[in-house]
């Protein structure tokens, strides 16, 4: 695929290389020439100088030939501009803008502008190491419906069969993280102790799921 990446910071050299080294064709925007130093030598993909919501400047990056176009650069209002013309003016599907501000990243979600708010992300990673309880909400879909997340459990579940868990909660187990990999479930799939619990839902539901998972499973009676 070919994929439009406006911003070269960190984020942005990151995700060209990483995305490069996958067989991807990349272009990479920034409105300062020096930026682009943050690329490593042998990067083959497009270096294009201007602002990444100009549309010539979006043509000569290959916009549309574009897969994909991601705003990562330093400025929200940026970011979001670019993002919605490259949707709505060039009909690239995927797109996703870098928010700082997380109550404005919640309004473009609903206008189904995917995007990441990059001060709660991180705040909220801390946070679920310091305190790993609730929900972390990892994806919404553009509507704001459906939300895949990490949730935390009481350990009172661990040698439950996920098939079990889903029927307690209401709710699909997506896949469980087992000491670094992803174990997509079976019916007979049990939990282990330091499973990671990525479950699907109605976002509606995540807070009643986090109450059942928080405490112990209820014994069945016979």
């Amino acid at each position: 695929m070919h994929i439009v990446i406006m911003g070269c910071g960190r984020v942005g050299s990151t995700l060209a290389h990483i995305l490069e080294d996958s067989g991807h064709s990349v272009a990479i925007i920034d409105r300062d020439p020096q930026a682009f130093r943050r690329l490593r030598a042998g990067f083959r993909g497009r270096r294009v100088t201007g602002i990444g919501f100009d549309r010539d400047v979006l043509e000569e990056a290959g916009i549309e030939s574009a897969a994909a176009y991601v705003a990562v650069s330093s400025g929200d209002n940026s970011n979001i501009i670019s993002a919605r013309v490259a949707r709505e003016t060039f009909g690239v599907d995927n797109v996703v803008a870098r928010i700082y501000d997380s109550r404005r990243a919640e309004v473009y979600q609903r206008l189904g502008i995917p995007t990441v708010a990059t001060v709660r992300w991180t705040a909220d990673q801390i946070l679920r190491r310091v305190l790993p309880e609730g929900a972390e909400p990892l994806w919404r879909d553009p509507t704001g419906v459906v939300t895949l997340a990490e949730v935390a459990y009481n350990s009172a579940w661990i040698g439950t069969r996920t098939s079990t868990l889903e029927d307690a909660a209401g709710a699909r187990v997506a896949f469980v993280n087992r000491m670094g990999e992803a174990v997509l479930p079976k019916r007979d799939t049990v939990l282990q102790e330091g499973d990671i619990l990525h479950v699907i839902a109605a976002d509606t539901d995540m807070d009643r799921i986090n109450k059942v998972l928080s405490a112990a499973p209820e014994e069945e009676s016979h």
